[in-house]
């Protein structure tokens, strides 16, 4: 783009901001824009001979503030490749890596993520869990919610809940409930003027004071929810101090017992990145049990009136248990290696969840929310027999199925399999199949007749 291009608002806002520095970043929007993907290490374990063969297909170069980012140039398409579809990597901007990276969250705490589509911050914060504890990943519109879900779905990732509400209406049934959050604020997209015209199209100074005074509305729900103790990282892809230092001031000023531990900025006329703000605060006290019961100064606190979205009712607790038993029978025979994840069994209509998160997370505190994602789907039910979910194919190892196949990466089968094709398989092969590429899980098959009849969801199959 041509730097001539950008709002003389802008342009004014930034001078007081970078002093020295404000021709050099200027000069910035007129440099390509950077293209950067994140390792899953959740999917990595299993075949970690695949990272350093990527490196080299694709010409990766290592992101300094991110041990599993990398860079990659602009004609490389690695969306396009099938590890991407099989979750071996998510395709994120290098600057936004910072984020979780300072959030540093751990195995076996409860985390949420409060503004987390399209999925970047929550598949890179679920990959530092490695597995254990509970990640509460939050969208409040339904279609980023649904796109959300699915990106949590291809990196196999079990211990996640995935849920449509508006914040007040989760900080009312989560008080003080989380160790960390993260809290990536809807903001005015001055760092994404290089990757998307729109996002220069749509800014105005007005725009920056209307983000300002949501990001404030958000920022007391999410203290609401932070333990004592916890921690909590505050990020924006915008430059402007009332979106990011302003508003760090303000909400320690107003809530006396959170700290500034740290602030950074990325600016892409420093560093190789598009431009990030991250803020990471404390909430003084003993770290302790979640309280479900909110504060004295929490019920005082005026509340806007909720949205509870209809949330689809589980059918009992019974049937649940009786649902889990059938599919333990299946995986019994046809998973014979794995171990279900710690969770409840819960139903919403046909499809058979793991619900994580024990005391914290029941089923009625689900009731009224929007939930896409329930935890780690396991089987759609279909007149008394299990159909394995296409979820339960994402988190598992290739080694866990009793019936696998393995296509090679540049096999043409992967492509024809992707595209929701049958394939032909041996004739000695017959029930459900593990279809993989390289080791790494694609979705299930039925082997039939020596034919593989193709269960990819139809959303996901490419054309």
């Amino acid at each position: 783009m041509d730097k001539q291009d950008l709002p003389a608002a802008f342009v004014r806002q930034m001078e007081p901001l970078l002093g020295s520095d404000t021709e050099a970043f200027l000069d910035s929007y007129e440099q390509p824009r950077t293209h950067g993907l994140r390792f899953n290490s959740l999917k990595l374990a299993d075949v970690p001979q695949l990272k350093e063969a990527l490196i080299r297909e694709f010409g990766l170069t290592p992101v300094p503030w991110c041990r599993a980012g990398y860079y990659y140039g602009e004609n490389v398409r690695p969306g396009k490749h099938p590890y991407h579809t099989a979750g071996l990597y998510y395709i994120q901007e290098p600057s936004a890596m910072s984020a979780v990276e300072l959030l540093d969250p751990q195995p076996g705490e409860t985390i949420l993520d409060l503004a987390a589509a399209p999925g970047g911050k929550s598949t890179h914060i679920a990959s530092k869990m490695k597995g254990e504890g509970l990640l509460v990943s939050n969208e409040i519109h339904p279609e980023r919610a649904k796109i959300l879900a699915e990106n949590i779905e291809r990196m196999g990732i079990t211990g996640a809940v995935v849920t449509s509400a508006a914040p007040d209406e989760l900080s009312r049934r989560f008080p003080q409930a989380f160790d960390r959050i993260m809290l990536d604020a809807p903001c005015s997209g001055e760092g994404m003027f290089r990757k998307d015209p729109g996002a220069l199209a749509e800014w105005t100074p007005e725009l920056v004071e209307l983000c300002a005074a949501r990001q404030w509305d958000i920022l007391q729900e999410a203290y609401a929810m932070l333990k004592p103790g916890g921690t909590m990282a505050y990020s924006t892809c915008t430059f402007n101090r009332s979106e990011n230092e302003d508003m760090m001031e303000r909400f320690t000023a107003h809530f006396a017992d959170m700290d500034i531990i740290e602030m950074r900025r990325l600016w892409p006329h420093r560093e190789l990145g598009e431009g990030h703000f991250v803020a990471l605060l404390q909430k003084r006290g003993e770290a302790g049990a979640p309280n479900l019961e909110a504060s004295p100064s929490e019920r005082q606190r005026p509340r806007k009136k909720g949205r509870s979205g209809s949330g689809r009712a589980g059918t009992g607790l019974q049937d649940a248990q009786s649902a889990l038993k059938a599919f333990q029978s299946w995986a019994d025979e046809e998973l014979p290696d794995f171990t279900l994840p710690a969770g409840t069994p819960i139903l919403f209509g046909e499809s058979l969840y793991l619900l994580p998160g024990g005391e914290l997370l029941q089923e009625q505190q689900l009731q009224g929310l929007k939930v896409p994602r329930a935890g780690l789907h396991l089987a759609h039910l279909k007149k008394n027999r299990i159909e394995p979910a296409h979820a339960l194919a994402m988190a598992l190892s290739l080694q866990k199925a009793a019936k696998r196949i393995t296509l090679a990466a540049e096999d043409p089968q992967v492509y024809a399999y992707l595209r929701g094709e049958t394939l032909p398989v041996d004739a000695s092969l017959k029930g459900w199949v593990l279809a993989a590429v390289d080791g790494l899980p694609l979705g299930w098959g039925k082997a039939s007749g020596g034919q593989l009849k193709n269960h990819l969801p139809k959303g996901l199959r490419q054309h």
